[in-house]
């Protein structure tokens, strides 16, 4: 088939990809000049495991173009994939300017019938919107489609081409062929569905994933205080097949470009239409406040972070991306900083990323995992990086100042770091000062 993307950020890009990949002429399409100029030179302007070499496989073989012309990538087209930014405004709505605009083009340079569909996360009632701004540009027959995406940033390619499911919205039969036809090759779980329900299906499968992590956070604090491990807990509950173990590792809370978004858009769309979604809101509020869990522990094992040097290893909000868009790290370093710390960090991907989004005289950038310990007063573990993993917790405890290690993400087997001589602090287990109290039985 021939496909164009419109919109290069994480989703129109993977998946224009691995379109081309599944054999498809596809064109990438995006305003960006300078962008599409580091992709046609062969680059990928973010970090995805896997997927410059498919992008380059792709472009040689012919089948992979990139362009800021969408009347180019249009004549051709046999399906026309949106997947522009829809970021949130100031209410938690999502923005739909893009999603707006990109469909007043599409509907100037239409001249034959072509399969429309929104891979961007969107409100319900997006697509019909999305249709009614074409048939204001163009008369001709058309369809279009809810085509929503399920990609993690750090495993993208391999969620692609290896989905759960694919989920296909569409009232048209002819479009749902189509499409049923594209993605085949992929799964046998596909899910024809009405529009409106594959719109909602993105959301309420994200907004379902954060609460299972803000759920398993609230396990681990109550563990905290009672003296319970809470991977023990997670492992015995995710045993039953109604819960399942995924989404139940605790830590600091979820961040980057999908959760935090998806789930103030759901509680928006549910008060448009006077719903008041409690359960949603307070997994936001779980959320936002259990990265701060990070600044309770320095504060028992410091006394006083006023004057230490706390280093920070991991600035993305999850490994294998270099995204650090609402990742924790960005508020712990902030408090931080407010707090007169000074703050060492270290990422092995994200550091330039979070250098543009937030600098300060007080944060120093380092070149190593053990640069970032040297005569720290505290080491705080926010992304669970495999190079963390796999350090060396003497040659860490040598480099410390104080022998301080707050492990937010729970990485490392406790005895390993006591055997290190290091004062550990994970979430929701028995750490350097585990609190039992005293159980009274009625």
């Amino acid at each position: 088939m021939k496909i164009t993307v419109i919109g290069t950020g994480y989703v129109g890009l993977v998946s224009g990809i691995c379109y081309a990949e599944l054999g498809h002429d596809v064109y990438c399409v995006d305003k960006d000049a300078a962008k599409i100029n580091t992709l046609q030179s062969g680059g990928i302007p973010i970090y995805e495991p896997g997927l410059q070499r498919l992008s380059l496989k792709n472009m040689d073989a012919g089948r992979l173009r990139f362009t800021t012309a969408l009347a180019e990538a249009m004549p051709e087209a046999d399906i026309v994939i949106m997947a522009v930014g829809t970021p949130s405004l100031p209410s938690g709505e999502a923005d739909m300017s893009y999603i707006e605009a990109a469909a007043s083009e599409v509907g100037a340079a239409m001249n034959g019938y072509k399969v429309i569909c929104v891979k961007s996360t969107v409100p319900v009632g997006t697509n019909e919107r999305v249709g009614r701004i074409v048939r204001e540009r163009y008369d001709g027959p058309f369809d279009t489609a809810s085509l929503p995406e399920f990609l993690r940033e750090g495993t993208a390619v391999r969620d692609t081409l290896h989905p759960d499911r694919i989920v296909i919205g569409t009232d048209g039969s002819r479009a749902a062929r189509i499409l049923s036809d594209l993605h085949r090759p992929l799964t046998n779980q596909i899910v024809l569905t009405d529009i409106r329900s594959a719109e909602m299906i993105k959301y309420a499968s994200n907004a379902f994933l954060a609460t299972k992590i803000s759920f398993i956070n609230e396990i681990a604090n109550i563990c905290e205080k009672v003296g319970a491990d809470v991977i023990e807990v997670a492992k015995g509950m995710g045993l039953d097949n109604r819960i399942g173990g995924s989404f139940l590792r605790a830590g600091i809370g979820y961040g980057g470009s999908c959760f935090p978004k998806d789930t103030k858009a759901l509680i928006q769309i549910a008060g448009n239409v006077e719903y008041d979604f409690k359960l949603l809101k307070s997994v936001v509020e779980v959320n936002k406040q259990q990265r701060f869990g990070v600044l309770d522990k320095l504060g028992k094992a410091l006394g006083d972070v006023r004057g230490t040097t706390v280093g920070v290893w991991g600035l993305a909000f999850k490994p294998e991306t270099d995204d650090v868009r609402e990742a924790p790290a960005l508020e712990i370093i902030e408090q931080l900083i407010e707090s007169d710390a000074t703050v060492k960090v270290y990422d092995p991907i994200a550091m330039a990323n979070f250098k543009r989004t937030f600098d300060h005289p007080r944060i120093v950038w380092c070149d190593s995992a053990l640069d970032t310990a040297q005569d720290s007063d505290a080491l705080c573990l926010l992304t669970e990086w495999k190079e963390f993993a796999a350090i060396d917790l003497g040659a860490v405890r040598a480099a410390l100042a104080r022998p301080i290690l707050i492990d937010g993400r729970n990485v490392y087997d406790v005895q390993r770091v006591r055997e290190a001589g290091l004062h550990y602090y994970p979430v929701g287990r028995p750490g350097h000062e585990a609190y039992i109290p005293e159980l009274i039985l009625d």
